[in-house]
């Protein structure tokens, strides 16, 4: 089987869901997001069904969804739960999945874990979403390092937002990591829309 790919970011908000969306419109993958934050402004897997054109059993429920949009072991504990690593499984599909993490690499999950430790529990190829604008260059490099030192199989990284080539070749140079896509400004996102983004901004070797 094809292996899962996890998409993780270089902050919130930086375009892992947008991404996420693409991956699984031009793969025909299944999407996941194991740990849902601020459902009470929608959920991102609503929003890949939507962008990706897939019906809902294209997806996986969430393993643990919270309401306030906030770092997920303080979403937890203002709902008084608790995430357990131990309770996050792979849902049994044999179709390979685009997973969702929330948030970067190195959010807390509860007292003890981080993202990067439910990565590397999930054994996914990590694909980082990394915004082309000022301030990119330190952030993308971190999370480069972070992944390497935890031993992750890494694809390489999506820019997303307005070209910068400047930016770009500076992560491709300092990370020594490819940059695998840009996803530029969409008018409208859709599935039509993405796939033509992948067919037309993506090394689509990286993900054979």
């Amino acid at each position: 089987m094809t292996r899962d790919l996890f998409v993780t970011g270089t902050d919130t908000g930086v375009g892992k869901t947008v991404l996420s969306a693409l991956l699984v419109a031009s793969l025909n993958r299944r999407y996941w997001k194991p740990i849902q934050t601020g459902a009470s402004e929608g959920t991102d897997r609503a929003a890949v069904v939507n962008w990706a054109g897939v019906t809902i059993e294209h997806t996986h429920p969430e393993a643990f969804l919270f309401d306030p949009p906030v770092s997920p072991h303080l979403a937890a504990e203002q709902q008084g739960k608790r995430i357990d690593l131990d309770a996050i499984r792979r849902p049994a599909d044999s179709h390979p999945i685009v997973i969702e993490g929330a948030g970067g690499v190195l959010v807390p999950i509860n007292e003890d874990a981080l993202m990067i430790d439910l990565i590397r529990r999930l054994q996914a190829a990590v694909v980082i979403a990394a915004r082309s604008t000022l301030g990119t260059i330190n952030h993308t490099l971190l999370t480069v390092e972070a992944a390497r030192n935890a031993n992750l199989p890494l694809i390489g990284v999506v820019m997303v937002g307005r070209e910068n080539v400047d930016n770009r070749k500076a992560i491709e140079r300092y990370g020594q990591v490819p940059v695998v896509g840009a996803i530029p400004w969409l008018e409208s996102i859709n599935r039509s829309s993405l796939i033509r983004v992948f067919e037309q901004h993506f090394d689509k070797t990286a993900f054979k």
